[in-house]
């Protein structure tokens, strides 16, 4: 396959197609007919460039994890002067967890729960994004300096958010989230010892 200008739009269209109905409909709802159809091509043209369903489910990660990684990367800047760095970290990092690319590796990591081609698949992809989260400017959730309440404040953070972000809740959710996500915000200021926040639960 020749790599002109061309094929990597093609290329590009095919994967943005892929990331979107995987976010949609699911992995095993987006086969790769549908997944040409959404990118307006034959069954055939899209054979041209992913011979393969692995051809194709190992191009997507890399694709996600890029798109996760640039949409993380403009999420985490430095918050507009007077705002509170911790709640606009929550705050941001929340927003980005509805984003599709973000959505659809949720989705693939439920599949490889039992299917370990993709269980294998993805995992460099988990630990590089749990990587650049040691460095990143959403450090600012956990100003408690270096060391073990530094991660501990990221990871409550963060897992927690993901966790609520796949919560099936049923009835009341604007209300529940918003109380969740603010003892999650309270719970972070405890941990980080930041403030005078000595409860979870602000009576």
């Amino acid at each position: 396959m020749k790599d002109t200008p061309k094929s990597r739009r093609t290329r590009t269209r095919i994967l943005e197609a892929a990331t979107r109905l995987f976010a949609e409909i699911g992995y095993q709802g987006a086969t790769n007919a549908l997944i040409a159809e959404a990118a307006g091509l034959t069954r055939g043209a899209m054979l041209y460039h992913f011979a393969t369903r692995e051809d194709l489910l190992d191009a997507v990660i890399a694709h996600i994890q890029a798109e996760r990684l640039a949409l993380f990367d403009r999420a985490a800047a430095d918050p507009p002067p007077g705002v509170d760095a911790t709640g606009h970290a929550i705050a941001a990092y929340w927003r980005l967890l509805s984003e599709p690319p973000f959505v659809a590796f949720v989705e693939l990591e439920a599949v490889a729960r039992t299917d370990a081609a993709v269980r294998e698949r993805i995992a460099w992809a988990q630990a590089a994004f749990d990587r650049v989260q040691l460095g990143s400017p959403f450090a600012a959730i956990a100003q408690a300096g270096q060391g073990p309440r530094l991660q501990a404040s990221r990871d409550l953070a963060r897992f927690l958010l993901e966790g609520l972000a796949r919560a099936n809740l049923t009835y009341e959710r604007e209300g529940r989230v918003k109380n969740l996500i603010a003892v999650v915000d309270r719970a972070v200021r405890m941990l980080n010892r930041k403030g005078d926040v000595q409860e979870l639960w602000p009576d």
